[in-house]
């Protein structure tokens, strides 16, 4: 995890759900030479996939039905800083073209615009797809698996971190105290 702190590299975090993906992208996020700029986090698999290219990239007034202002999108609000995509498996073939150019190129274009628009930004990816057997089935990209894979780290689940649940017990113990204002 040191090396993907200190390079300013791509990196695919891997584990269950529950594994605690989202807390390691924060930790390499708050423990690189971005932690002050923003930290971005979208669930792809949330986000329905015709609103997704939006959220990702933002679109221009009248760029289709609805967009009645500019807004930007995810890449563009973390610039300088981190992107988090949450489950990367999910997004559309058409989707992951797009966002391979943007892993190649460092820009994007709104929904509807023209103009192209450099972003500094660093993306972290997480799956609890195996995106290598994806690969074979042929419903994720191999260039844009090894754009976004270039350190991988995986989250092992709770069961195998023995030492780990008496720390989240104190944790949870004193955050419980604190807020119900009771000695324990």
């Amino acid at each position: 995890m040191e090396k993907a702190t200190l390079a300013n590299i791509n990196v695919s975090i891997t584990g269950e759900t529950g594994t605690g993906k989202e807390l390691v992208a924060k930790a390499i996020h708050y423990n690189s030479n971005r932690k002050d700029k923003p930290f971005m986090a979208v669930n792809m698999a949330a986000i329905p996939g015709e609103l997704l290219e939006s959220e990702l990239f933002g679109h221009v007034k009248g760029g289709f039905t609805g967009a009645v202002l500019d807004r930007k999108g995810a890449f563009e609000a973390a610039r300088g800083g981190t992107l988090f995509l949450d489950e990367i498996g999910e997004i559309s073939p058409a989707l992951q073209v797009k966002l391979l150019r943007v892993l190649q190129e460092r820009s994007i274009e709104r929904v509807g615009g023209r103009v192209e628009i450099p972003v500094d930004t660093r993306v972290l990816a997480a799956t609890n797809m195996d995106l290598q057997l994806a690969m074979k089935d042929g419903r994720f990209r191999e260039d844009l698996y090894y754009r976004l894979n270039t350190v991988t780290i995986t989250a092992p689940p709770l069961r195998e971190r023995g030492g780990d649940i008496v720390m989240l017990g104190k944790s949870l113990l004193q955050r419980y105290t604190e807020k119900k204002k009771k000695k324990i």
